[in-house]
């Protein structure tokens, strides 16, 4: 069954998506103005990132990193990441499990 989740606007020049869930899985978008930020953070989720659009600046851990169009990676559970916006963009993520306080 497919449902509609709202847009939620978490920090500033951020738009979250929920795009599909189940307690295993959830694929979520977020989409970034110039200049804004992903605060450093941590869970318990193992992430997947997949940059649709737009340039980013991570940091993941000890390790800072620029990514574009096409690229992705894995965040480990715990691990202290956030990013910053270099170019807007949209990026697609997926934790496992699924992150209910995005619920």
């Amino acid at each position: 069954m497919l449902k509609t989740y709202p847009v939620c606007h978490p920090d500033t020049g951020v738009t979250r998506q929920v795009l599909s869930q189940q307690p295993e899985l959830m694929v979520v978008s977020f989409g970034f103005e110039k200049g804004a930020k992903g605060a450093l953070h941590d869970h318990p989720h193992v992430q997947s990132t997949f940059v649709r659009a737009g340039r980013f600046e991570f940091t993941v851990g000890d390790e800072t990193f620029k990514v574009g169009p096409g690229d992705s990676f894995v965040i480990p559970s715990g691990a202290r990441h956030g990013c910053t916006c270099l170019e807007p963009g949209e990026l697609i993520d997926t934790f496992t499990p699924r992150r209910d306080d995005f619920l």
